[in-house]
């Protein structure tokens, strides 16, 4: 049995959720509460498996409670399910180490595959916001720093290519250099192989 607690401000939207969740055989609600600290309490005595947590609530908000179970260092599952498809706060609930964030114009279907799929060790992130979230944890490259790239990749030289881009080859080179670095290879080279492989450029 999987035992979630359901933290959401919002009384109607909250005792829908309660009731549809009921209906599953391997799920119980042990907890529905409507603020941030109701829940933080809960979530100390009860330990649940699985909180599903709003990002606005009194008190508490679902973020700073993901921080608080994780820097308790608590074994339960962390589901963000709320309205904001903002990238800071889906880049916010990632360094929260969240389990899933779904937007809550998802079918109760998918909540509840969600649920399943987190107490199985996987992440889940809404489809509308997955590409968001790719691109923001996986290019470090700023837009300057591809531009470069994508002119070594074409096979100019550093002096072409500081009057393409009307900066000198000082900068170019600096661009160059902390996009090796950001990459973690040897060469600018192996770094327009990397950011090519990935679709950056």
């Amino acid at each position: 049995m999987i035992r979630i607690l359901l933290a959401e401000d919002q009384q109607m939207l909250r005792g829908a959720l309660t009731s549809l969740l009921s209906f599953e055989n391997d799920i119980e609600v042990i907890a529905e509460v409507s603020d941030g600290q109701k829940a933080w309490q809960c979530i100390q005595s009860d330990v649940p498996d699985v909180c599903i947590l709003d990002i606005e609530m009194p008190n508490l908000t679902g973020l700073e409670l993901a921080e608080k179970i994780k820097n308790a260092k608590l074994p339960c599952k962390v589901m963000i399910v709320t309205t904001f498809a903002r990238p800071g706060y889906l880049q916010k609930a990632m360094d929260c180490e969240v389990h899933g964030y779904l937007l809550k114009d998802e079918p109760i279907d998918y909540l509840i595959e969600t649920i399943r799929k987190v107490m199985n060790g996987e992440k889940v992130v809404s489809r509308d916001l997955a590409a968001t979230l790719f691109m923001k944890e996986q290019n470090p490259l700023n837009e300057r720093e591809m531009a470069v790239l994508q002119l070594v990749k074409e096979g100019f030289t550093t002096g072409e290519i500081s009057k393409k881009l009307f900066l000198t080859k000082g900068t170019i080179r600096n661009y160059l250099s902390t996009s090796i670095q950001k990459l973690h290879v040897e060469s600018r080279q192996q770094a327009v192989q990397i950011a090519n492989d990935k679709g950056w450029l």
